[in-house]
């Protein structure tokens, strides 16, 4: 039964536009979770540069030299030598992968894959079943994250110039459209999604751990224990979906970092990787298997408050918009 229009204009923005407002809701919960956690994510990054060994291809005067050890010092590090707003380096690219394309593709995906999904679960008219569930926020993350690899691309090289700094090597970038201006004039548009297939690789892991840890952990809290669709929930939701996320992406992460962080030629490719697999096995074998999990505890540390964060943020503010809860 439709609504009048007059009354339709007496409605809350949230009813009228439902779908556009899940989107704007998502998008600031994103945004206020992407600052809040943010200096992990950087700290993250160096540890995954540490100890690089096909440097040595470049020959041993190119061999990484660095100070830090773990995630503490790495992160004192930074502080101390290139001040305490460096930890906030490569924000603005990071936000722009969530309003700019991530945000919009992954909204877009979820809500006509995960959510209506949820919505048979819920009125029974098929079997929802894990599956399901994995299939969904996989779609979601790979084809958000390929939309959004420039973004990415354009953070994680940020991320690095400090450390360039130190090292004594010339800054790439005098900021965020100016390093996408020049990676774009250097490589072309394929240039932009160097690193691709690891970034979706990653993506696809890391939604497939988030979306369905945390549907499946919540709705297992209010089906089979005293506790109810709250904030309680909420919370401990979240921190299993970040736990499993990192678990399962860190190792992608690892690879996709590295080669979008590579030197590269002229023609825009690699000097050090040729593919993510080559990446994957020089890690393995000049590294140890171990190595593809640098950078995990501040991964973990940044996942979990990140979807602490974003999750009490995004139903807080659809509780309060009179949307339903996810």
């Amino acid at each position: 039964m439709s609504v009048p229009e007059d009354d339709k204009r007496l409605l809350p923005l949230a009813q009228r536009w439902p779908r556009a407002s899940k989107f704007l809701l998502s998008g600031c919960a994103a945004t206020v979770a992407e600052l809040a956690t943010f200096p992990l994510d950087l700290t993250k990054t160096r540890l995954q540069m540490q100890g690089e060994a096909a440097l040595a291809r470049l020959g041993e005067g190119a061999r990484e030299s660095t100070p830090y050890r773990g995630m503490i010092r790495t992160a004192l590090g930074i502080i101390q030598e290139e001040g305490f707003l460096k930890l906030w380096q490569g924000v603005t690219p990071a936000i722009y992968r969530h309003l700019v394309c991530y945000e919009f593709c992954y909204w877009f995906t979820h809500y006509k894959i995960y959510e209506i999904n949820g919505n048979l679960k819920k009125t029974q008219a098929f079997p929802f079943t894990i599956r399901k569930s994995v299939i969904g926020g996989m779609m979601a993350g790979v084809i958000g994250q390929f939309l959004a690899n420039p973004t990415d691309l354009v953070k994680v090289q940020m991320q690095m110039e400090g450390k360039r700094k130190l090292e004594g090597k010339p800054l790439r970038f005098r900021g965020v459209h100016h390093a996408f201006a020049k990676i774009l004039a250097e490589g072309g548009i394929r240039g932009l999604w160097a690193g691709w297939v690891p970034n979706i690789q990653r993506a696809a892991l890391v939604n497939m751990g988030d979306l369905t840890t945390y549907d499946t952990v919540k709705h297992y809290l209010v089906l089979n224990t005293p506790l109810e669709d709250n904030i309680m929930t909420h919370g401990l939701s979240s921190l299993c979906s970040g736990l499993v996320a990192s678990i399962l992406g860190t190792p992608a992460d690892v690879i996709k970092s590295r080669i979008m962080n590579q030197p590269r030629d002229k023609l825009g490719r690699g000097l050090l990787y040729k593919s993510s697999t080559d990446c994957l096995i020089q890690a393995v074998q000049g590294e140890g298997f171990m190595s593809l999990y640098k950078g995990f505890l501040p991964s973990w540390l940044r996942m979990t408050p990140w979807s602490l964060v974003f999750w009490l943020t995004y139903e807080k503010i659809r509780e309060m918009s009179g949307v339903s809860p996810f």
